[in-house]
């Protein structure tokens, strides 16, 4: 079995004339994050959503766990890939309680044990049961985002593509968020991409970075060198500087245990 999770070879993507993405190539180990960082319009969202099936317009290769997928992709690859993205009252639907949310891609994919899943993935993102029969408006944003992660691991993936997880919410629920992440990959052994315009949440989450500008991956380095300044793109060197102290976010995650459920 290779060690690689993920790679992508050449990605190229255009909308109408333009080509947003130009040759992108990356690749992620079994049970890492990598973190894909840029400013708006450099191009990195799109190539989440090129990865995750969602934009089936694009060119070059891109393989999970050895096997090349298809653009149009089928139902068992998104048992295995799951997205959770930016906005977490978008993402969710406003009429539907939170167990419906959550029995749906169960309810699709012909998957049993409803009721032991949606119990056990409510538990792996600190929620409590009550909130099942609730619906989103009912929740706070941090608490919205525990059901979007909720609903993106209650298929079992092995790889979870995370667009701009934290951004809407609160700088002390964006924390806790992250904690919760870093566990749930510790504890499922997941795979994560994690796209940000915001370096201090990379580091704190990932250990190799992807630098985008342009529709070019312009740097890839770990987050060690990019503490130290050991970077050698202009692009990645300003990003740098104009990013808030990388630790303003705390640097060791705690356990889901401790993450406050109301938050």
């Amino acid at each position: 079995m290779s060690d690689r999770m993920i790679e992508v070879a050449d990605l190229r993507i255009s909308f109408s004339s333009a080509e947003v993405v130009k040759g992108v190539a990356f690749e992620v180990a079994r049970g890492e994050t990598f973190g894909i960082v840029g400013e708006s319009g450099s191009g990195k969202s799109t190539v989440l959503r090129a990865m995750s099936g969602l934009n089936e317009s694009w060119d070059g290769r891109i393989l999970f766990n050895g096997e090349a997928v298809p653009k149009r992709r089928s139902r068992e690859f998104f048992r295995k890939v799951q997205m959770v993205f930016q906005d977490p009252f978008g993402s969710l639907h406003p009429r539907q309680t939170i167990d419906r949310i959550l029995s749906e891609i169960l309810l699709v994919n012909r998957i049993g044990e409803i009721d032991r899943r949606i119990n056990k993935a409510l538990s792996d993102v600190a929620l409590p049961q009550t909130a099942r029969f609730r619906y989103p408006h009912q929740l706070s944003g941090g608490q919205r985002q525990r059901v979007a992660i909720a609903r993106a691991l209650i298929a079992e993936p092995k790889v979870l593509l995370l667009d701009e997880p934290t951004s809407a919410l609160d700088v002390s629920v964006q924390a806790e968020v992250l904690n919760l992440l870093a566990d749930l990959r510790e504890e499922h052994g997941l795979t994560y991409v994690m796209v940000s315009h915001n370096l201090a949440v990379i580091s704190h989450l990932c250990a190799r970075v992807g630098v985008m500008q342009n529709g070019l991956m312009v740097e890839q380095t770990s987050v060690e060198d990019l503490r130290a300044g050991n970077v050698s793109h202009p692009h990645t060197q300003e990003l740098r500087r104009l990013s808030v102290e990388l630790e303003d976010v705390p640097a060791e995650p705690s356990s889901v245990s401790q993450a406050k459920p109301g938050a």
